[in-house]
């Protein structure tokens, strides 16, 4: 009989650990987060697809400008470049967050891929002096670069606006909740 009371006194006592609930992210780590891992699957992707001889980009062209050294070519600089593309992607993701987190279609996130791609290609090539010009560049790189940046615009798009239609449920479900009650 006492350990059925002390049982039911455990169930409500919010300080045990098995009654706390964990507390979600905020929607903004959430995005921060979301970049970052968009960012890193769609530059691994596209260093597979280099290796495969499908585009002719090589991903380590983002220290280009910046870095000097023969260590980009090693795999410490692969590896480097697909993180520095996760922490680009952060910002790439925010943009999202600002502009059009509300449009829930997945061919906004196509609309954006594409954007993404036509700003790399046409504005910022001078960056990138490897880079020819998109006329230059054979079809077989431009056709896989682009459905990579494509790709990685709707798996950012997306992941946003669900987030954003996720949270906007919850903040109803919670106002009729609080209404009925």
């Amino acid at each position: 009989m006492a350990e059925d009371k002390q049982k039911e006194q455990g169930k409500s006592d919010p300080q045990l650990e098995q009654n706390q609930s964990e507390k979600p992210l905020s929607f903004l780590t959430t995005v921060v987060i979301t970049g970052f891992i968009g960012g890193v699957l769609w530059s691994g992707i596209a260093y597979i697809c280099y290796l495969f001889s499908f585009t002719k980009i090589e991903p380590n062209i983002i220290f280009e400008p910046w870095a000097v050294g023969n260590w980009k070519e090693k795999w410490i600089g692969i590896l480097l470049s697909i993180v520095a593309y996760g922490i680009v992607s952060i910002g790439v993701a925010l943009v999202y967050y600002v502009l059009l987190r509300k449009l829930k279609s997945m061919w906004v996130g196509v609309g954006y891929g594409i954007a993404l791609f036509l700003v790399v290609f046409l504005i910022l090539t001078p960056l990138f002096p490897t880079i020819k010009s998109i006329t230059s560049i054979d079809i077989h790189t431009l056709i896989t670069t682009a459905c990579i940046y494509i790709l990685y615009g709707v798996f950012i798009g997306y992941s946003i606006s669900y987030e954003e239609n996720e949270l906007r449920h919850q903040e109803e479900k919670e106002k009729t909740s609080g209404v009925n009650q």
